[in-house]
């Protein structure tokens, strides 16, 4: 190994790598550096290593970055919530910007890429957040885990990120469980209830939903302990108990019971109306969710004669806010609940010309095809993880006339965009990045290919 454990070193950050960290190349050896921005000359220590790269942390600034702020949220880095929490809105959206162009040009694609959208206020502006619980000298606290560690808490009242009204209700609904000493659930000794809070909040209607996520599929003094949440939270509309062991290594299950209220929340995209169980996939940043759909519905060109395919289509969201613009929507998903809940929404915005099928996307786009389906334009949203090339295949057979790919990932979508690229498709204009996450690494983006003939 070219390093120790806990030597010093002095060097410059030579990028900053989606992951959000810094890294210098010490003799071909790469070290990886949170809260390191490019073009800073550092002291820093080695915390981990292994063959390949070292982890360390930064010990002194000798040059610092033009871009770089000293905010006072740096409790955040603690729990890797905001690794650019310290840099300048302005260079956030340009260091996404590069990162995408530096990820295209890694697999061999030249393609212009657009400058970032940003927030005007970029804080403050997830609707949804799930949180762990912990005693800690005997006070029941939420927060988030230390990075690299075993599940230690650091506790947190502003979160920076969630909607201020969340982080409030978290805290309500945490001294409500204190005031009945309810039993948190420990790894150590696998024993014990309550595993997290989840709260959802719709950002138009205000309807607060909360999850209780426990270990086990009853809790002690369940009716006593609801009723002091439903007094301690004005706007709840909701309350649900997640039965999700542990060893489903999974922060929510597709186990939920309606404790108190309504199954679900009710919130707007586009003047879409949406109803919101605790499982459903909505975007957790509600104001730039709309720009980023407004935008896909633009770079794709919708004419009212075009039929759409939304492939991943979740519960409805790209599919019913485009059903206005275009003649025609199917949309497919493997996640039955999601479909449901798909129709569900179809039938309360009253839209007749959107259909949704449960079923794997790869498999049905093949049976539609050959079915002589020829579709004008195909949406996705896949997963961080990016397109299956079973997926990408069915689109290459189904050869529609715009395939538009909205990616939550530059490095998935680079990858897979040099797989279409590589079987007869062409990016179409720029790729587009929106911030829907500020003072993250993460960073949406849209590409519009085209078949080549």
């Amino acid at each position: 190994m070219p390093v120790k454990l806990h030597q010093q070193f002095v060097g410059t950050v030579q990028e900053v790598r989606y992951s959000g960290q810094g890294v210098i190349d010490l003799n071909g050896y790469e070290i990886r550096l949170p809260n390191a921005f490019e073009g800073e000359k550092v002291r820093y220590e080695i915390t981990q290593v292994n063959r390949y790269f070292s982890r360390g942390h930064v010990l002194e600034r000798l040059e610092a970055s033009a871009d770089r702020i000293e905010s006072d949220h740096g409790y955040l880095l603690e729990v890797g919530i905001a690794p650019y929490i310290n840099m300048k809105y302005a260079a956030q959206l340009a260091l996404k910007n590069k990162q995408i162009k530096r990820l295209y040009a890694a697999t061999g694609i030249d393609v212009a890429v657009a400058p970032t959208v940003g927030m005007a206020e970029p804080s403050h502006y997830r609707n949804k957040t799930v949180v762990p619980l912990q005693y800690i000298e005997g006070q029941l606290l939420t927060g988030f885990i230390r990075r690299r560690t075993r599940g230690e808490i650091v506790p947190l009242n502003d979160y920076y990120v969630n909607d201020p009204i969340i982080d409030q209700t978290i805290g309500q609904v945490r001294e409500a469980l204190a005031k009945h000493q309810v039993n948190v659930y420990m790894d150590d000794d696998d024993q014990g209830e309550f595993r997290y809070i989840m709260v959802r909040r719709g950002y138009y209607s205000g309807e607060i939903m909360v999850v209780l996520v426990t270990e086990t599929p009853e809790f002690t003094d369940e009716e006593n302990v609801v009723a002091e949440i439903v007094k301690a939270v004005p706007g709840l509309k909701s309350v649900v108990l997640n039965y999700n062991p542990r060893k489903l290594h999974a922060q929510l299950s597709g186990s939920n019971r309606t404790l108190w209220g309504q199954d679900s929340i009710r919130d707007s995209l586009l003047g879409v109306e949406f109803s919101i169980g605790p499982n459903s996939f909505y975007q957790v940043n509600p104001q730039t969710t709309e720009v980023l759909y407004e935008l896909a519905a633009q770079k794709a060109e919708l004419k009212d004669t075009d039929l759409v395919i939304d492939a991943y289509s979740g519960i409805g969201t790209i599919g019913l806010t485009v059903a206005n613009r275009v003649k025609q929507v199917l949309g497919v998903e493997i996640v039955e609940r999601a479909v449901i809940d798909a129709q569900a929404n179809k039938e309360l915005n009253q839209i007749e010309n959107a259909e949704f099928e449960v079923g794997d996307a790869p498999a049905k786009m093949r049976e539609w095809a050959q079915a002589g389906m020829k579709p004008d334009v195909i949406f996705v949203d896949p997963p961080r993880k990016g397109l299956t090339e079973e997926l990408m295949d069915a689109v290459i057979t189904m050869h529609p006339g715009r395939f538009v790919y909205v990616s939550c990932n530059p490095e998935s979508a680079a990858r897979d965009a040099h797989y279409l690229i590589e079987h007869g498709f062409h990016i179409k204009g720029d790729i587009l990045p929106i911030d829907q996450f500020p003072q993250t690494s993460h960073v949406e983006s849209i590409a519009v290919f085209e078949p080549n003939n």
